[in-house]
């Protein structure tokens, strides 16, 4: 059941970020898109992580793969497969960019681990 949660939790996110947010910053500019990721983001967090919607005792997924996933199969659904063809190059990159970024944020933590280590010694 909790993964059904997630699956709706980080939909449910996506549906209204990609339905709600451009409509608030073309609106009202640089404010409605600022307004708009907090009521939106901010919402969704509280429903997904505080209330307990979305998967956190399993297998950790952040509610932006939900959010991305949708807006991925939004094109799909609206300018057909070749959308989602199309958006292969970038997924390879935005997927590099996250394995880039979590080994720099390990080695991080070795080093300020090491740090810490010489400081107590």
């Amino acid at each position: 059941m909790k993964h059904l949660g997630t699956m709706l939790g980080t939909a449910i996110a996506g549906m209204f970020v990609f339905a709600v947010w451009g409509k608030f910053a073309s609106e009202y500019g640089i404010a409605g898109g600022w307004f708009a990721g907090l009521i939106i983001i901010g919402t969704m967090w509280f429903l997904n992580h505080y209330i307990g919607i979305h998967n956190n005792d399993g297998a950790w997924v952040d509610m932006a793969l939900g959010i991305g996933v949708a807006g991925i199969m939004m094109g799909v659904f609206k300018d057909g497969v070749q959308a989602g063809i199309d958006a292969l190059p970038t997924l390879v990159i935005v997927i590099l960019g996250g394995i880039t970024g979590g080994i720099v944020a390990y080695k991080l933590e070795q080093y300020l681990a090491k740090k810490e280590e010489e400081i107590a010694a």
